[in-house]
């Protein structure tokens, strides 16, 4: 592989060392042999992936829902530490430096950073963020797709199985607050496959599904090209058609950007005219995108032969379709980096980074959970704890 110099480009600074392959630093958290985690759980990247993620001092969350495993890629010396955590079914994810909610198989988990609980994961502390879970909300098994906080930190998902975008209260398993027109009911029966959310001003804005259907199902028809991207301020205004399997749209340095998943390309979008160009091709299902300065940070899925995503032209024009996540310069269309999972991670959703958060934790488990707490800055002014030894002349 090309072992030249890359550096990422007079907006970001420096170079960032070789692109040769390496093997990325595995951390699985669930019970198994070493050598079946190693082997199932394995990645390469190029070298400079670490530097990358240290020069934006980020780290990167992703989704599996085919391996059931959210995966927090950090850098680690000269290496991509990747974690997996285990949920059932992740998908949809929105985080930032203080919270993450993450969408899985019926519920929507929120979590809460409390760095302090650094120190007793590792000493000296490593991680400068830990992602407690802080509480959940049934929503039935509905297909979550994409999610965000608007301006006001009201979460927005998209309901791919009742064809709507939602919210949630404290009573309903969720809050339809839109469906496209051609939808004339909400029924669960995935009937356009509404998938992608992005928000512009603090709002939900734009859309994509892959078909213009009101029948179950009705957008495996014609997925290799029947799909929409959708400007949904002030009702419903359909800015392109005839998208092959569009995902992810994002508004990001005040332009539109939707990842074609079937053709495995990241296009910016005229909002006005629905003019669209190419500004890279990946190899494979490109589908979970992030930007961090002049970079996308593209999720790429294999698509084996039973995914009903398949019968696309990017299986038809990739046989070596690949998975992982794969660095892309917007301004020159050139593929900067990557990671390549090796093993048994073959697909991706979400992909979400974390500034300001250079290792992360996620946590869940009860010994963490039962004696960490998060009070109101008020609450917490008046909290005085009893010395020791007035505690040993209060039990006597």
């Amino acid at each position: 592989m090309n072992t030249t110099q890359n550096s990422l480009d007079d907006q970001a600074g420096a170079a960032y060392g070789s692109t040769r392959d390496q093997p990325a630093n595995g951390d699985a958290t669930a019970p198994a042999p070493a050598a079946d985690i190693t082997q199932a759980l394995a990645s390469v990247h190029t070298s400079n992936f670490p530097d990358i993620l240290r020069h934006f001092k980020s780290s990167l969350a992703v989704t599996t829902y085919q391996a059931g495993k959210l995966v927090l890629l950090r850098a680690e010396g000269d290496a991509v530490n990747t974690h997996f955590r285990t949920f059932n079914r992740p998908m949809g994810m929105a985080a930032d430096h203080e919270r993450l909610a993450l969408g899985s198989y019926m519920e929507i988990a929120e979590f809460r950073n409390m760095p302090a609980v650094a120190s007793r994961l590792h000493q000296p502390p490593k991680h400068d963020a830990v992602y407690m879970a802080r509480r959940g909300h049934i929503t039935g098994a509905i297909d979550i797709h994409e999610m965000a906080w608007d301006g006001d930190g009201e979460l927005w998902f998209v309901n791919t199985l009742f064809s709507c975008l939602c919210t949630l209260d404290t009573q309903s398993s969720f809050v339809p607050r839109w469906r496209p027109s051609f939808v004339s009911h909400y029924a669960p029966e995935d009937r356009c496959h509404l998938n992608g959310l992005a928000m512009r001003d603090g709002k939900p804005r734009y859309v994509t599904c892959l078909g213009n259907s009101n029948a179950p199902g009705g957008w495996r028809e014609n997925k290799r090209n029947g799909g929409l991207l959708i400007d949904i301020k002030d009702g419903e205004r359909i800015i392109c058609r005839d998208l092959s399997m569009p995902h992810s749209p994002r508004w990001y340095n005040n332009q539109l950007w939707v990842l074609e998943s079937g053709r495995g390309a990241l296009v910016r979008v005229d909002p006005l005219t629905g003019q669209r160009t190419d500004v890279a091709r990946v190899p494979g299902f490109a589908r979970g995108i992030d930007f961090l300065g002049p970079l996308a940070f593209i999720g790429l899925s294999q698509l084996r032969a039973s995914n009903p995503f398949t019968d696309i032209p990017i299986t038809d024009d990739n046989a070596d379709r690949l998975s992982g996540v794969w660095a892309v310069n917007i301004d020159t269309g050139k593929t900067i980096a990557f990671l390549k999972f090796t093993g048994g991670v073959e697909e991706i959703f979400a992909v979400q980074a974390l500034q300001g958060a250079q290792f992360p934790e996620v946590l869940s488990e009860k010994e963490y959970l039962e004696n960490s707490y998060a009070l109101p800055d008020e609450a917490l002014k008046q909290v005085q704890l009893t010395p020791p030894t007035a505690q040993e002349e209060l039990s006597e």
